[in-house]
């Protein structure tokens, strides 16, 4: 909490990081179109087509995301996230990339080192400083609303039966609030956790 209130510095940016599996779905009947005085109607039926995952980035401060369509989560996917994170994006110029995320068991430096040659893992992971969330409280970390957020407005309620229109789908949403700079309005502050999470805090003198 006392990261997320801390002012914007642009050497040492907090960044939010998830990933979420998303089936895929295609129809087995063509709808009927929309008409005047009739929605749009679906069969109930549909074929499965596999799954994906979304990587998601998401900088709060500054109303920025970006999400990585993949076919896996692995350890080795994770380490590529976090050099693209390093390397690319618009974070090359940071001295340290502060990273929110939970205790998933790839979530390591371990998976650098299983994914690049060490010196290479070494080079990601000094510009790199993991901060994890509480066991069973994923909830504080902000791209959790930004998941929910992306199913609301561009998943939600949809088929997407293949991952080429799952990225032109999903990046035209991205793209669209990153103009706006559309973000969080967070209010839970270290205060309200030291009330509401008070079993984890050291008790006062």
């Amino acid at each position: 909490m006392d990261l997320y209130e801390e002012p914007y510095e642009e050497k040492r940016p907090t960044v939010c990081f998830d990933e979420m599996p998303y089936q895929l779905l295609a129809e087995k009947r063509i709808p009927l179109a929309l008409k005047p005085g009739r929605p749009e109607r679906y069969d109930y039926e549909y074929e499965r087509k596999g799954t994906a995952n979304l990587f998601v980035v998401f900088e709060p401060k500054k109303g920025w995301r970006h999400i990585e369509v993949t076919d896996r989560r692995t350890g080795v996917d994770f380490a590529f996230q976090m050099r693209q994170l390093v390397d690319e994006h618009y974070y090359p110029e940071a001295e340290k990339i502060r990273v929110v995320m939970d205790n998933l068991n790839t979530h390591t430096p371990a998976s650098l080192y299983g994914a690049f040659k060490p010196a290479e893992a070494r080079r990601i992971l000094r510009r790199l400083e993991f901060r994890y969330t509480p066991n069973h409280a994923s909830w504080l970390n902000q791209v959790e609303i930004e998941l929910s957020v992306l199913c609301g407005q561009c998943l939600g309620g949809r088929r997407i039966p293949d991952q080429e229109t799952l990225k032109r789908e999903i990046g035209a949403w991205e793209r669209e609030c990153n103009e706006r700079q559309a973000t969080v309005e967070w209010r839970f502050t270290a205060k309200d956790a030291r009330k509401k999470l008070k079993r984890l805090y050291p008790l006062q003198p």
